[in-house]
């Protein structure tokens, strides 16, 4: 099936661009970000962990939160497009 595959930030610079097309035998999120993690080198163990995506990092199917949905368990469809945002650093807030 065909998944579009966007990337935000480090993940953008790991795979070069921010949108990709692939063609992926995959019934689940998880089967997906197996196989980009597997792909490419710079994604390698950023993801997942133990299973399941990692605690910073937010992953969209077609504009929703997999954790809201069944997590590494979401099926995918045909045509979906999958977003991948990796961790963020707080940056400077109000000084009280």
């Amino acid at each position: 099936m065909s998944l579009e595959l966007r990337f935000f930030a480090t993940f953008r610079e790991a795979v070069g661009t921010k949108t990709i097309t692939r063609e992926y035998d995959a019934a689940t999120v998880g089967d997906v970000l197996v196989a980009l993690e597997s792909e490419f080198e710079g994604l390698a163990g950023q993801i997942m962990e133990d299973g399941a995506v990692k605690s910073q990092v937010n992953v969209l199917l077609n504009g929703r939160d997999v954790t809201h949905e069944r997590g590494v368990d979401t099926p995918v469809d045909p045509d979906d497009t999958l977003s991948v945002f990796p961790p963020v650093a707080g940056g400077g807030g109000a000084n009280a």
